[in-house]
């Protein structure tokens, strides 16, 4: 397996194209990615700033045909044009997916450093692609790890400890423009998502008391209920938009609201903040054209980002960088697993064979019980150096030797993942065939793997056959 990621973030574009990207956020379900041989499952991190899709290809050589199923799956639901859309979309492989993922996770790669709402996206990210089914368990094992990592670095580092986010920076920045307390302000939020549930909170943490919701699904009575606010219909935004001292925008341009709707309003000289915090633009840019408006975007926001102490960050790239050299280390142990299954089944083979030899010649003496015990117990010995070696040389990515070896001294040839995969499909086929059964009859068991420690304990269950009686003297 190699896993991957195809990122377009704040950090590389203009939030606006960042925005037409996330459009295919919802195309990678099941059904797409099984059209694709080479991909074997995703999980997208989509947020307010970034579009990310993680991705887990068959092998190396499959690396470039899985780039560019997403890259097709993109373009298809996204309406971009599909050289921009390859163009967009930064591709990572190796040690540099899980760096990206946990300094996503962390805060590190966020608008405003340390933030940390991320953390929950990313473990939301995982939560989606689990009930769509498109994850596959090293993808799982990967965002599970990002996770960990994020707390880590919250328990053990100051960073993010100010509590500052995209939101609240917002915030901030409104009462620079316009310098008042928040129970004096009307405010207007448009969603009724996470998003939009994150900012609620934080405006009632301010003080704020007149706030309404809308929403143009048609959610937010049942936002408000939850929460607090007064949810609007249409007929009451227009009211509330002529007496609104702040607007906020987190639908993702459900309902846009444009310059001439406001010039229609008739609030004269009554000062406006308009924030707009949604990916796809809730509010239209020529409102910051408008005289008494000031308008806010996720670009100012980020410009206006404070900056985290050195030292903290600092502390939490470093707890970043071992945990990503932690989960290599693993994954690459991992690669392993399939040698070391077929030499200790090969060797299970040659020893059932010996011991069979061992019950024909000694059948249930105890001497016979003695050598069986002494051959299982050599074997477990001789498997010990071998295995430690296959996972040592995984680790240092020379798997290949291994493998090279057990094929030149024992003639064991380790099967690929492809034909693994390839041969449980068989199987499959084969099992719903109508000659299933009657072929599956008349082959033989297969020799299922056994640990040499499990091998040696079982030796008590063995069932001996009963002794043949002498033959009778003629």
């Amino acid at each position: 397996m190699v896993l991957m990621s195809l990122i377009a973030s704040h950090a590389e574009l203009d939030l606006e194209t960042v925005a037409r990207l996330s459009a295919a956020a919802s195309a990678f379900d099941p059904t797409a990615v099984a059209q694709f041989p080479a991909l074997k499952g995703t999980v997208v991190l989509a947020t307010c700033n970034r579009f990310e899709i993680y991705a887990e290809a068959e092998d190396a050589d499959a690396v470039d045909a899985a780039r560019a199923a997403v890259v097709d799956t993109v373009a298809n639901h996204s309406g971009v044009q599909r050289d921009l859309v390859s163009s967009a979309l930064t591709t990572r492989t190796g040690a540099e997916v899980a760096r990206h993922l946990f300094s996503v996770g962390a805060g590190l790669d966020s608008a405003v450093v340390g933030e940390r709402e991320i953390a929950g996206q990313v473990k939301r990210a995982l939560i989606e692609a689990q009930a769509s089914g498109t994850v596959t368990g090293n993808l799982t094992k990967l965002f599970q790890s990002a996770s960990r990592t994020a707390k880590q670095v919250q328990s053990s580092t100051t960073l993010g400890s100010r509590g500052k986010s995209i939101v609240s920076v917002a915030l901030d920045l409104a009462e620079d423009v316009e310098p008042g307390s928040w129970a004096d302000r009307t405010v207007v939020l448009f969603g009724t998502g996470a998003y939009a549930g994150a900012t609620l909170k934080l405006l009632q943490e301010r003080g704020a008391r007149a706030v309404g919701v809308y929403s143009a699904s048609g959610r937010a009575e049942e936002f408000v209920a939850a929460r607090s606010g007064e949810a609007l219909s249409e007929e009451s935004l227009a009211e509330w938009l002529v007496r609104a001292d702040v607007i906020i925008g987190c639908s993702g341009g459900a309902h846009r609201i444009m310059a001439s709707d406001l010039e229609e309003l008739q609030r004269g000289s009554r000062p406006l903040v308009a924030i707009d915090l949604a990916l796809t633009r809730d509010f239209d840019p020529e409102l910051d054209s408008l005289e008494h408006v000031s308008l806010l975007t996720l670009e100012s926001v980020r410009m206006a980002a404070p900056g985290e102490q050195l030292d903290s960050v600092r502390k939490a790239s470093h707890i970043v960088s071992e945990a990503t050299e932690a989960f290599e280390r693993e994954r690459r142990q991992r690669t392993a697993d399939a040698a070391i299954v077929a030499l200790r089944r090969h060797t299970q083979a040659v020893l059932e064979s010996e011991v069979e030899k061992v019950r024909a010649q000694h059948g249930c003496t105890a001497a016979g019980e003695e050598v069986e015990f002494a051959m299982r117990r050599m074997v477990k010995q001789m498997l010990h150096i071998p295995t430690v070696r296959a996972r040592e040389m995984a680790e240092e990515g020379r798997i290949d030797e291994y493998t090279d070896a057990l094929s030149a001294l024992y003639g064991i040839e380790v099967p690929t993942a492809a034909t693994r995969r390839g041969n449980t499909a068989a199987q499959a086929r084969a099992a719903a065939s109508p000659e299933a059964a009657a072929l599956a009859a008349a082959r033989p068991e297969p020799v299922s793997p056994v640990s040499p420690a499990a091998s040696a304990e079982a030796l008590a269950d063995v069932e001996c056959p009963a002794p043949h009686p002498p033959a009778e003297a003629s």
